[in-house]
This record gives C-alpha cells, structure tokens and sequence, in this order.
C-alpha cells in the first residue's frame, strides 16, 4: 500500500524531505503497511522484523504503549506497521498503519460522492506545501494556495469548515480548499438569504454568539446579527442581560450584507411600533402608572407595559439632592406614578419624573417659616460667593456679605462642608424659589459699635485711605467713613492725598449696613452757623448795654 510522500505527515521531523526522496529510488522498501514479527523490545524501541524482506524496521515504544505505560504487544507478537525509510533504516509506525487503514475506509466511505463535501477539521500539524489536518480521525491535507490562512501560528489546533476536491485512491489521499469552502458557503447563503428575504414573515433561528452591539443568530443555517437597537422597541437594550447563547427566537430579515456575508436581522421588526401609541395617546405632563424593570447609579429604567420602556434620571426621583444610588429609594418590579417630562418618538425616548408629583420642599418650607425666622442648618456647598446651606430639604444662601462684617471675607475660608450654624433668613423670593440667610445678624456691626461712642455731627479727623470716583473713604477712630464728592467742598478732591488728615462730621451712621458717613461741607456749615451765632449774641449784649445804659 502506498502513501502520498507529498504530505509531510508521513516523514519523521528529523528526516529531511529531499534526501528521503533520494533514498526511496534506490531502496527496495517503500512507505506501504506491513505485517512484522516483533523481535526484541527495549526501553525506547521495539524492533520489528518485516515478513518477506531481510531487515528489521525500527519501532517507537510509545506507539505500542498505553496511557497507563502498559505494552499492548509483547516479544515475538505479529503486528502491521506503516514502513518507510530513513538514514539509518527503516522506520516502523503502528500509529500510521492504523490512520492508513481509517483513510481506506474513509475514502471507500465518501465513495464518487465527496466532490464539494463540507467537513470540519483541526489544524494538526504545517509543512512546506500546506497543513495537514485531522477529520474523523484521519488526516487530510490542506495546500497553503488553498487555506486561506494569513498567520500560521494563529491557525494549529483551530476547526475549519473546509470543501473536500480531491481524492486519490492510489496514494490514499484526500484533499480539501477553504477557499472552496468560502465559494460553496458564498453561493449558499446568497440562494438562501434571498428565499429568506422574499419570505416577509418570522424566522426561526438559534442564538450561538452574545456581543455587546448584538446578537448572532443561525436562520436555516445562515448567520444573522441582530443589531442592540433591532432587539426591542424600548430602545438599545444590553444582549448579555436578555438572551443566553442556544436560546431559540423568532426574527424577521431585514437585508444581507454581501461584504460581511451574513444577514441583518431585526426582532423588534415583527411586531407594531408601540411609539406610534405613544405618540398619539401621551403627551408631556399626563401621569401615568409604571414598574421599576432595570436599576443603574445614574438613573432607573420603568416598563411602561407595551415594549416600551421610560427613562427615570437619578435628579428626577426626589427632591433630595443627596440620593447616593436609586436602589436607596426603588426597587426592581416596585409600581410608581410618574409624570412624563419628555417624549421623543424619533429617537425613541421617554423621560419621566417621580418628584414633580410630590410635595416641593420648597412650598412645605415658605408654607412653616417666614422672613426673620432663625433656624439652624449644615453647610451643604461653599462657592466662591457664599455658602449653600442645607435647611432640610431644602437650600438657602449665605452670601459672604451676609456671612459676616469683616471686609473681603469669603464663606470657604472660615467655614467647612458639613457645618452646623445658626442662620436668620432675610428673604424668601416664592417666583424663583430662593432664599436668601443672613449670619452676621447676630453679632453687632463695626457700626453700631462705632456708634455707641460717636454721634451725628461729631466733629472727627480722619485719614485719607483711598481715594474714588464718587468720593474719598477716611479712617476714623478704627472705622471707614465714605466723603462724598458733594461733601468734600470747600476741600478740592484733587488736592487731597492718601495718608493725610481731613477734619470733618459725621453725617450718617448706618448699623445694619455696617456704613458711615462723613462730610467736609456739613462741617463748614456748622463753623458758620456757631460764627453767626457768636456775632448775632455779640450784637444782642451791645444793644442791651446800651438800653440798661439810657434807663
């Protein structure tokens, strides 16, 4: 019996090709199954004597062995071998006299009917010419002109569809192309996706890939993706939390795709489109009842009970801004009322809210407090313009002006998130829904202690310490007073310097401003009314001693 030399399979891998060629011509033993005598046995080889010819064949001991190391033919033991030459002798293989014998009965198997045969084998072992793969337990042979195969050694031990070309009962051989294969399945799945397109109906089809963009199903033998936004009505939906692999479903074909070879499938495509109810039965701001089907950090997902499904952001499910995670709050299969706050058909969207049909914190608030009331809260939030804080339920602002007395002093530089303080609130806007607080209240302004020891039209001297557009600020006894531009005269403004002294009154004390001002004009005023006063006694005492002098 003869083998085909051109598959490398049959060389040992320390025999080269071309010298086995040369020593084939010139001995009499070619590879072909023998029958031998088992002669002698040692730790590596076996020694088989070849009935009919005057030599011995050498033979591995591992191929007569078992898993358990047991022999399974014993000294002076008649067995059939695969022989072929070698350097140093003929080499003896019980493990290719049996694939020898599979191949005969493969190919009497497959008979005249293999031409074009779709078989699936593994990549076993490469060689100069192309691979040598296992089907059924024989090998076949593979051209690398054929395979197909673009990196080798991403190829062994892979299962490939390959078609069946060729078979050559001479030299027991049997020949197969991937590249057919791609031709033959090419030309199937065109004929079959177009039976299965003029065929508007459902489909029935297994699920034998899960990927995140879709799932992969076999329709009559076709594969088919169905596209994440294909799978359902209510919009892109995770494949790996709603569909196992094997699971069998119905699906309606949309078009094939010749580059990528497969079929687009849809089954959202089999029944009505449930927005076009929506669209006509809902509007923005209706009510409606819903059950809690998915819960993320972000947000909750509800069925709204026809294939379609609302989308509830975490903002929306109370008026607390605090929620860490909505399963805090709901939780999955758990019946809510909501109010739809948005509805896009187009792109399939539903927003709805859970907190505008509860009670605002806000309108409880206004409804138990009014302005002047004190109440306590924890600072919530610290910007750069004041703080936020949390009033319970509900946020007002302390605005750094109304945080304290001192000049240029900011919330975030002397309080800390999580502050517990005493506020009075100072404004309640209902049309905005604000509320303004006010800290500083509860101490004294600069002010009214300044006022406790000065008095309107005090006399005072005060030194320049800025000078601006609408007038000059003086230091007075550790307080800042404002000289407006009216009130400098007779001063001229361009005249004065920072640092000198001005004497002037104090004209107006404003305590819960925290202001004072001073006046130039006003003093002057007074110095003419005191020289008027003096000259007008002074007149009155000559007349009156002129008078007690005549009586």
């Amino acid at each position: 019996m003869l083998v085909n030399l051109e598959h490398d399979d049959f060389v040992s891998e320390e025999e080269d090709f071309e010298s086995l060629l040369e020593q084939n011509e010139k001995q009499t033993i070619h590879g072909a199954i023998q029958v031998g005598e088992i002669v002698e046995i040692d730790n590596e080889y076996a020694m088989v004597a070849i009935a009919g010819e005057k030599c011995e064949a050498r033979l591995k001991i591992s191929e007569i062995t078992d898993q358990n190391g047991k022999l399974l033919f014993n000294k002076n033991d008649k067995i059939e071998v695969f022989v072929s030459p070698g350097r140093n002798g003929p080499h003896a293989s019980y493990t290719k006299a049996q694939k020898s014998k599979k191949i005969v009965e493969k190919i009497a198997q497959l008979a005249d009917d293999y031409k074009d045969k779709i078989i699936e084998a593994k990549v076993i072992k490469k060689n100069k010419g192309g691979y040598i793969l296992e089907y059924d337990g024989v090998d076949v042979f593979m051209p690398r002109r054929d395979s197909a195969i673009r990196e080798d050694d991403k190829a062994m031990n892979k299962v490939y569809k390959v078609a069946i070309t060729h078979i050559d009962k001479e030299k027991n051989s049997i020949i197969v192309s991937r590249k057919r294969f791609f031709e033959l399945d090419d030309k199937h799945r065109k004929e079959l996706s177009a039976k299965l397109l003029e065929n508007d109906g459902a489909h029935k089809g297994i699920i034998k890939k899960i990927a995140p963009f879709g799932i992969f199903v076999d329709v009559c033998g076709v594969e088919g993706l169905v596209h994440y936004t294909e799978l359902s009505h209510k919009g892109p939906i995770n494949p790996e939390k709603h569909f196992r692999e094997n699971d069998e479903v119905m699906v309606k074909v949309l078009e094939y795709d010749e580059k990528k070879r497969r079929l687009s499938l849809s089954m959202k495509a089999l029944g009505d489109d449930p927005w076009k109810e929506i669209e006509k039965e809902l509007e923005v701001g209706y009510a409606i009842k819903v059950s809690v089907s998915n819960i993320e950090p972000y947000g909750v997902f509800v069925d709204l009970g026809n294939d379609i499904e609302g989308f509830l952001h975490i903002s929306e499910i109370s008026w607390d801004k605090n929620i860490k995670h909505p399963s805090s709050y709901l939780s999955i299969g758990q019946e809510i009322d909501v109010e739809i706050i948005e509805i896009d058909t187009q792109n399939k969207k539903l927003r709805v809210s859970l907190k505008k049909l509860l009670d605002k914190p806000f309108i409880k608030f206004s409804k138990t407090h009014q302005v002047g009331s004190v109440i306590k809260g924890k600072v919530a939030t610290l910007t750069d313009f004041g703080a936020f804080v949390d009033l319970g339920g509900v946020d007002g602002l302390l605005h750094n002006e109304d945080a304290s007395w001192g000049k240029n002093v900011k919330c975030k530089d002397t309080m800390q998130v999580g502050d517990e303080i005493e506020v009075k609130i100072i404004k309640i806007d209902k049309e905005n829904e604000r509320i303004s607080l006010s800290h500083k209240v509860f101490t004294d302004s600069p002010a009214k202690e300044f006022g406790k020891t000065h008095k309107i039209d005090d006399v005072v001297h005060g030194e320049v310490l800025d000078i601006k557009d609408f007038g000059v600020f003086i230091k007075v006894d550790g307080m800042e007073a404002l000289i407006r531009n009216e009130d400098i005269y007779p001063l001229k403004k361009e005249d004065i310097k920072v640092g000198e002294n001005i004497e002037c009154v104090i004209a107006h004390i404003d305590e819960e401003n925290n202001r004072v001002r001073a006046s130039v004009k006003r003093l002057e005023r007074q110095k003419e009314k005191e020289t008027l006063k003096a000259i007008n006694f002074e007149e009155k005492m000559t007349l009156g001693d002129k008078l007690k002098n005549r009586l």
